[in-house]
């Protein structure tokens, strides 16, 4: 394997604790309608979805009488409310890697299905936006993950070979994307009942401490 020279992070339950925060919003949104999901119905079938999907999925499975679009509208702006209003969480270890990494002079980027308003919300409050190099987020693309457009636009944008280029996901989408795109994946999941499904990927691990080691031993950077 080629000596490492990007990373390239999934947003949502990858480098930010925000399924729960997801999950929530949801169910803020659809009580008018006298609907409520449950929390291991939402990580097994809606989690790493993009909204619009979801959205589909949800009016379709209740049969809620919305426009589609004007329904995804309403529910994007309790979404960008919330990211703007409320601290998200990073998951375990993730602040320390991202900085070891960027003082060893890697390039780091986010590749998101969340719309581009949503991450910089993200990022202006948690003040993180000064490690990446590039936001790739679902304004950006047609086709969402498990697509792999999303990630061959940003190993196009940084210039490096996807050989140079390493992804981090947390969902089976995710890991598909990176995969039909040829870069290496490895799946960070501390949800060990997910980890089966999440074994195509190159590497599995349950956090960034972990990875970190596995990086540092292997010899995947200078």
């Amino acid at each position: 394997m080629s000596k490492i020279k990007a990373l390239l992070f999934d947003l949502d339950g990858t480098l930010i604790d925000s399924e729960k925060f997801h999950f929530d919003c949801w169910n803020e949104f659809l009580c008018q309608y006298k609907v409520s999901l449950d929390f291991k119905d939402w990580l097994t079938n809606y989690a790493g979805i993009p909204l619009p999907q979801n959205a589909k999925t949800i009016i379709d499975r209740y049969k809620i009488d919305e426009e589609l679009a004007h329904f995804i509208d309403r529910r994007e702006r309790i979404t960008f409310d919330g990211f703007k209003t409320k601290d998200i969480e990073l998951m375990p270890f993730a602040l320390e890697f991202i900085q070891f990494f960027y003082e060893k002079g890697l390039k780091l980027a986010v590749v998101t299905a969340s719309p581009r308003i949503d991450v910089e919300a993200v990022f202006e409050r948690n003040g993180l936006a000064k490690y990446f190099s590039l936001f790739v987020t679902r304004t950006d693309v047609t086709k969402s993950k498990p697509d792999p457009e999303s990630y061959n636009i940003c190993v196009e944008k940084l210039g490096f070979a996807k050989e140079e280029c390493l992804v981090f996901e947390d969902t089976i989408n995710g890991v598909k994307s990176a995969m039909a795109a040829g870069i290496t994946c490895y799946a960070i999941q501390n949800n060990i009942r997910a980890h089966q499904k999440l074994r195509i990927a190159d590497q599995l691990f349950l956090n960034f401490a972990n990875v970190k080691d596995y990086m540092i031993q292997n010899k995947l950077i200078d």
